[in-house]
């Protein structure tokens, strides 16, 4: 199962390299929808990932309320790796596309994690 995390972690790298997003946009919603995981559980797991460090003590805070777990920290850290490996990748991606394709498939992205977002039943 741990490669399904590393696999969220790396496409959420890519679109972090890309356009500067992660966390909230992509790695929440794909905790929620492909892991069946409640919305502070997605939260708190996607801190592990991305925030860690400095994170910290909000990390603290959603595994003492009892949001997330050690399992969702191991999760967390598993994402945290294709992150990295992916943001890397995305980055020169980015580089190479010109300015309009890239903003106009940002405002994609956007518009298709609205929609998910809003008819989520």
């Amino acid at each position: 199962m741990f490669y399904q995390f590393l696999i969220t972690g790396f496409l959420a790298g890519i679109l972090s390299g890309l356009f500067g997003i992660g966390g909230g946009l992509v790695i929440v919603p794909a905790l929620i929808y492909f892991f069946k995981m409640p919305q502070a559980t997605a939260t708190g797991t996607s801190l592990v990932a991305l925030l860690m460090p400095v994170g910290l003590l909000a990390v603290y805070e959603y595994y003492r309320l009892g949001k997330i777990q050690s399992d969702h920290i191991k999760w967390g850290l598993f994402v945290a790796l294709g992150l990295f490996v992916g943001a890397f990748l995305g980055a020169k991606i980015a580089h190479r596309l010109p300015e309009e394709i890239l903003r106009k498939s940002f405002a994609i992205v956007l518009i298709l994690a609205a929609i998910k977002m809003w008819f989520k039943s």
